[in-house]
């Protein structure tokens, strides 16, 4: 039998007998890959493989007799599911009841146990942070232990895709020009090398795209760079000849991918390291050369790409201005169908949604796998339909897609909840409302310059708060430019992020609610913080929406909105009528026309 056929329970008994040879008590299985990305290539999706359990979020314990998996509120409803008769125990974060990762280790293992981990998959920051929590018990960690290569016997290869050319008409900023000012950002730290580990910022620095994880066009390779290097640490086979002469023209060294370790050894000693402690593994800490010191600091390519040129701004405004019209063609194609009584499925929806944004210029793949989720499935926040769990849409509940497209000029991430019953109930239509006003709340924002994104949190949760109604996961997020469409350093959400939201950073507004075993709502826009006012008091930063498709006003009950909201949402509406009717068919506009007349 092929490792990948054996059951959730076989997998763990072979882990715990190669825990058991290697004289481990514990392991712990993060989703994370070597570059700490959100979503792994197939190589790496360890706590996949090992649980069952897809979600993009989790970490899995196995210990002699237990094991469990710790993940957020997004997959309470999924995990619960897929975890059923595996013999992994669901533990829910930020549940008061829910014991930490840590506290569950000190609670099952005594003085002198090991813990293992693989280096490559855990950061840096919480490597330190476990190792100094064991030891309060006398525990050991050790991270050297990347057993679950044997186990998973048949693991995929690291991916092999060709890289491709980011155009400069379209990345706004040549490989030297941020290669330049990244060096500038090193010396500010006082120090004299970076690492680049995570994909996007690789893609990003040196205007190159690849097809190595599903939905983010990012391609496998690091990069070290210092006053006197760059280099590119991405396999032959990934760099076409045009890319590699482009490459080598602006200065980029190339070697193996696998050449980082012996390379960072090889280092004068006592070399500084500006790394991002968080989000780089500990695998490269390992490898520094003797005495070196890491500078813990946000990586310079991630706060950079963070900010969008003004080429990358206006390629967004294009990507959100076809992702409009395809949105657009869909709903108007389901609103026909439903009344016809054709069938239609949570995948057949979403594959009709993908028909529709490939035919727009420019389009590479969707932004990540649709949640297209009718009903009660809406209420699982991160769902994604699959064969098993697909089910006819029907005219009596409200349905939830959230999607987006990669475009060489732009990713889009977008949220529509419609009715598809004729009369929403006055319990959908407050829901939406509340929430809406949240979406509503930051698209109105205007605040001081230099603010944090957890001080604008409540600016989306007030009218759900006054409700009696909250939602676990962050409201908005950074947004790549044809990268990941989950990005940072920045957000705005409930927790503490020390990042500053700044003028050109894109982002999503995301405001939401669940009734569990009902529906979910969520109306999401992607937003970009703009320079608005200055006064005696300082200067004052607000969001411009540029999102382009038409909000389900049946659902709205415009008793419980302020003047200042109806007319935000009545020009809104006018504004994606106005921007798509020139690009779509005199019938499609008409449609469109009566979607968006004003309350």
């Amino acid at each position: 039998m092929k490792h990948s056929e054996l059951t959730v329970p076989q997998r763990l008994q072979a882990l715990r007998d190669e825990m058991k040879a290697q004289g481990l008590d514990a392991y712990i299985i993060p989703t994370s890959d070597p570059h700490m990305s959100e979503y792994p290539a197939s190589c790496w999706k360890y706590r996949k493989w090992i649980s069952g359990f897809t979600g993009s979020a989790g970490t899995v314990v196995v210990t002699a007799d237990k094991a469990g998996l710790w993940t957020d509120s997004r997959y309470f409803l999924q995990a619960e599911t897929q975890l059923a008769d595996t013999g992994i125990d669901l533990y829910r974060l930020m549940l008061p009841e829910t014991p930490s990762i840590t506290d569950f280790l000190k609670t099952e293992l005594k003085s002198g146990d090991t813990v293992g981990y693989n280096a490559l998959t855990y950061s840096i920051l919480d490597a330190e942070a476990l190792a100094a929590d064991m030891s309060k018990k006398g525990i050991k960690t050790d991270g050297s232990k990347a057993i679950l290569d044997k186990v998973w016997g048949d693991r995929p290869s690291i991916p092999e895709g060709k890289a491709f050319e980011m155009p400069l008409k379209y990345a706004g900023k040549s490989t030297p020009e941020k290669v330049e000012e990244i060096r500038k950002m090193i010396a500010n730290a006082d120090a004299e090398y970076t690492v680049l580990s995570a994909l996007d910022e690789v893609a990003w620095t040196f205007n190159l795209r690849g097809s190595d994880v599903t939905y983010n066009p990012v391609a496998v390779g690091y990069s070290l760079i210092g006053k006197d290097c760059v280099i590119l640490f991405m396999d032959d086979a990934k760099l076409p000849d045009d890319l590699r002469k482009r490459l080598e023209s602006d200065g980029v060294e190339i070697r193996r991918y696998d050449a980082l370790a012996e390379t960072l050894k090889s280092l004068p000693e006592n070399s500084k390291f500006l790394l991002d402690v968080a989000h780089t593994n500990a695998g490269i800490a390992e490898s520094l050369p003797k005495g070196a010191e890491i500078i813990p600091g946000i990586s310079p390519a991630n706060t950079l790409k963070s900010i969008k040129n003004e080429t990358e701004l206006k390629g967004f405004k294009s990507a959100v201005l076809k992702d409009g019209i395809a949105m657009t063609k869909y709903f108007k194609w389901l609103e026909e169908a439903m009344a016809k009584g054709e069938k239609v499925t949570e995948l057949s929806g979403a594959g009709k949604l993908r028909s529709y944004r490939a035919e727009q210029p420019l389009f590479l793949d969707e932004s990540f796998a649709p949640i297209s989720s009718y009903g009660p499935h809406g209420a699982v926040v991160h769902y994604t339909p699959t064969p098993e769990t697909d089910v006819e849409l029907h005219p009596d509940s409200l349905y939830l897609i959230d999607s987006g497209g990669q475009y060489l000029d732009g990713t889009t991430d977008i949220t529509r909840t419609i009715a598809l019953l004729p009369e929403p109930t006055e319990q959908m239509k407050s829901d939406f409302t509340a929430a809406l006003r949240g979406t509503i709340g930051i698209a109105m924002a205007r605040f001081p310059k230099g603010i944090r994104g957890c001080l604008l949190d409540a600016y989306a949760r007030h009218a759900l708060w006054d409700a009696g109604i909250n939602y676990l996961h962050g409201t908005c997020h950074g947004i790549g430019h044809c990268l990941n469409v989950h990005e940072g350093p920045q957000s705005i959400r409930m927790e503490e992020n020390p990042v500053k939201i700044e003028t050109g950073m894109v982002m999503s507004d995301e405001p939401a609610m669940y009734r569990a075993g009902e529906y979910g709502i969520r109306t999401e826009n992607m937003i970009v913080v703009k320079d608005d006012i200055k006064t005696q008091f300082g200067e004052f930063l607000a969001f411009d929406t540029i999102t382009l498709c038409y909000i389900d006003t049946r659902l709205v009950d415009k008793s419980q909105m302020t003047p200042k909201e109806i007319a935000w949402l009545n020009d809104y509406q006018e504004n994606v009528y106005a921007s798509l009717a020139p690009h779509l068919s005199e019938e499609e506009s008409a449609w469109l026309r009566n979607k968006t007349l004003p309350i």
